[in-house]
């Protein structure tokens, strides 16, 4: 059986997060999308430091998808280089992954 992914990602606001949440959601590459804001974020950009305020988001998914799901999110996402980690999850309740693998498309085969 395929198992889950867990994705996480920064946005640079809310409204951001969510809309392209919700777009993910709807083609059905993640079941769920979860959005924290208020992160203050430290960072190496282009030889400066950088501080910013940011979201985060982690998505749930499943582990075929990765590719797809990726792809889907640097195409609507506004950063140059957004943060994608694909995070294996060890372990998931088996309702959690059947309810994934439901709101989910099967990913492509061949």
């Amino acid at each position: 059986m395929e198992r889950p992914l867990l994705v996480y990602t920064t946005f640079p606001d809310e409204a951001s997060a969510l809309n392209i949440g919700e777009a993910l959601v709807r083609e059905r590459l993640v079941a769920c999308v979860n959005v924290l804001p208020g992160m203050r974020s430290v960072y190496a950009w282009k030889g400066a430091v950088e501080r910013a305020h940011e979201v985060v988001a982690l998505l749930k998914s499943r582990e075929g998808l990765k590719d797809i799901l990726f792809a889907a999110v640097k195409a609507r996402h506004p950063y140059d280089t957004p943060i994608l980690f694909a995070l294996p999850v060890a372990e998931a309740d088996p309702d959690t992954l059947a309810w994934i693998l439901e709101e989910t498309q099967a990913p492509p085969t061949g």
